[in-house]
């Protein structure tokens, strides 16, 4: 009797665990969920780039993302690419379910 329940406690800790151990192999690279992007997406994110990294890093910093005009910024956003973390005038994200 008492290997059953020895056997049966094991199981449902194993059981409850599993889902933790799979995810913590995904936590431990820090990586996102990316999608992939599309030609278009690729090519307007180089062009971006190329025309507003001032110092060539291969990233937009916040000085230079204030730079981007606004015709700029449209086709980002309509392209998909822009978007993350927007806040209202208030400091608190927009609600993008409206």
């Amino acid at each position: 009797m008492k290997n059953l329940l020895a056997l049966t406690l094991s199981l449902a800790l194993l059981g409850g665990l599993t889902p933790a151990l799979l995810g913590a192999d995904d936590a431990g690279k820090g990586t996102k969920r990316q999608h992939k992007l599309t030609e278009e997406q690729r090519k307007l994110r180089k062009e971006i780039l190329d025309k507003y990294d001032a110092n060539k890093d291969g990233k937009l910093d916040k000085s230079e993302r204030a730079k981007i005009s606004k015709e700029d910024q449209e086709k980002v956003e309509k392209a998909g690419l822009g978007g993350r973390n927007k806040k209202t005038e208030g400091g608190h994200k927009k609600d993008s379910s409206k």
